[in-house]
């Protein structure tokens, strides 16, 4: 699909989610179903004229930096009038009256930003950059502006703010002690595999398995195995070990990271070129020092494409760390779940979504940068 076609059904998915479905729900309470409206009808002026500048960012001879400006204008005026909107549906309502995000308002914002990320990927990397910067700024702005306080999503936050800073921690915390783990699983087998490659496939087959397995049915099977080793050698809590808690979270997302990692690491060194490792050879390079010279910086960035994927999977995978006792960012979204409040359940996978994104984008900046220099 060309990117004229791209732009053009971003355009119309905008269209439809303004006009079909509910941009705004003002309930009586935090719990209790609200009446929808739609987005035009909720945001009045400002759709006749953010909906321009998303058209303008269609046309491919439009520049692409014209054009992702718009976007991004367009982009940043209908998040400021729904907050607008959302203080005005509230007048004179009961203080816990809640106006909450419609279906429309998310399908209109992602189509929104994947225009702007569609017209932002032809430009240079300082102007993807700048691009970058000017929304974090404008998103800033907004928010000490207080423009986002009336919705409840902005409410079930500010009620629960050192919570979710504290959940947020702890998804790091857990996501980077998978990660540490499954590396220090991962990097031995590759190796023993690069040096005896008969080894390599016994090796992946087991790895493998792990992948088989429901994420959810890994989690709750280690609860009994981890009190079972307990039982046995009661020492192992003096090391932080439980049966329930970050145990069985780190440890599971670590067996689900090891195959990608393994795989990188492997394949990165089996990549270097033969003749540049015969060259070596032949200056008299030892063994050790021709995968420290040669196979590593070749292989680099093979690593780096493995790690993003290793990166993304663990900050997702320990959102399951919430049905063990692990804590983390999970325990928001599975709080939210049991009590059928939306608005919590979004606190908790909002800040999911972002970091996989923003951890996915980094680091394939830096597999690029790796790939161009080795």
């Amino acid at each position: 699909m060309r990117a004229g076609e791209v732009g053009r059904a971003l355009l119309w998915l905008a269209l439809l989610a303004g006009l079909l479905l509910p941009w705004l729900s003002v309930a009586p309470n935090r719990l209790l179903p609200g009446v929808d409206t739609s987005g035009f009808l909720s945001i009045g002026w400002a759709a006749a004229v953010a909906l321009p500048g998303l058209a303008l960012a269609v046309p491919q001879r439009v520049p692409a930096w014209a054009g992702a400006l718009a976007a991004l204008a367009g982009v940043v005026l209908l998040l400021a009038a729904t907050g607008w909107a959302a203080a005005a549906s509230l007048e004179g309502l009961a203080p816990a009256a809640r106006a909450g995000l419609g279906g429309g308002f998310w399908l209109g914002l992602v189509a929104g930003a994947a225009l702007v990320a569609a017209r932002g990927a032809a430009l240079p990397g300082v102007g993807r950059a700048a691009l970058a910067a000017t929304a974090l700024i404008a998103l800033w702005l907004l928010w000490q502006a207080g423009t986002f306080e009336a919705l409840s999503l902005v409410v079930e936050y500010r009620a629960r703010e050192a919570a979710v800073q504290a959940a947020l921690l702890r998804h790091l915390a857990l996501a980077g002690a998978a990660l540490a783990l499954a590396l220090l699983l991962a990097v031995p087998l590759a190796w023993a595999g690069f040096r005896r490659p008969g080894a390599a496939g016994p090796v992946g087959a087991t790895l493998g398995a792990v992948q088989v397995v429901p994420a959810i049915a890994l989690f709750a099977a280690l609860i009994p195995l981890l009190a079972g080793l307990l039982a046995l050698w009661p020492a192992l809590r003096g090391l932080g070990l439980g049966a329930i808690g970050p145990a069985p979270a780190v440890l599971a997302t670590a067996g689900y990271l090891a195959l990608p990692l393994w795989r990188s690491v492997l394949g990165g060194l089996t990549a270097a070129d033969p003749a540049a490792v015969a060259a070596a050879r032949a200056m008299g390079m030892t063994e050790g020092g021709i995968t420290r010279e040669v196979r590593l910086p070749l292989a680099l960035p093979v690593f780096a494409g493995g790690l993003r994927v290793a990166v993304v999977q663990a900050i997702g995978l320990v959102t399951l760390g919430g049905l063990v006792g692990a804590g983390g960012l999970g325990a928001l979204v599975f709080e939210g779940l049991s009590q059928f409040a939306t608005d919590l359940m979004l606190l908790g996978a909002l800040p999911i979504m972002a970091l996989a994104l923003a951890a996915d984008a980094l680091i394939r900046v830096l597999e690029h940068r790796l790939g161009g220099s080795a």
